[in-house]
C-alpha cells in the first residue's frame, strides 16, 4: 500500500493576466509550489502564471499547463539518480 500526501480538492483563486481577470482551480500544494517557484525567480505568483499562460499552446488549458510546468520544475529540482 501507499502512503497519500495529505489531499484535499481544488481550490479557486482570482488573479489577473494581461488586464484581465480569470481564476484558476489549483490544490494548495501546486498554489504553494507555483508560489515557491515565482520566489525563486524574483516574480510574484500572478507574474509566473501569466508567463506559463503565454507559453503555453492553444489548447492545454491553464490549470493544466501550470500543474506541468511546476511538475517539470520538481523533476529538475530531483538529484540524479533517483526515480
Amino acid at each position: 500500500m501507499i502512503e497519500l500526501p495529505p489531499l484535499a480538492p481544488p481550490v479557486k483563486r482570482s488573479l489577473t493576466i494581461d488586464g484581465h481577470a480569470t481564476s484558476v482551480s489549483l490544490e494548495e500544494a501546486f498554489w504553494r509550489a507555483a508560489a515557491e517557484a515565482a520566489a525563486a525567480r524574483g516574480m510574484t505568483r500572478a507574474q509566473l502564471i501569466a508567463a506559463i499562460d503565454h507559453a503555453r499552446p492553444a489548447p492545454v488549458g491553464l490549470a493544466t499547463a501550470i500543474r506541468l510546468f511546476l511538475l517539470a520544475e520538481a523533476q529538475l529540482a530531483r538529484p540524479p539518480g533517483r526515480d
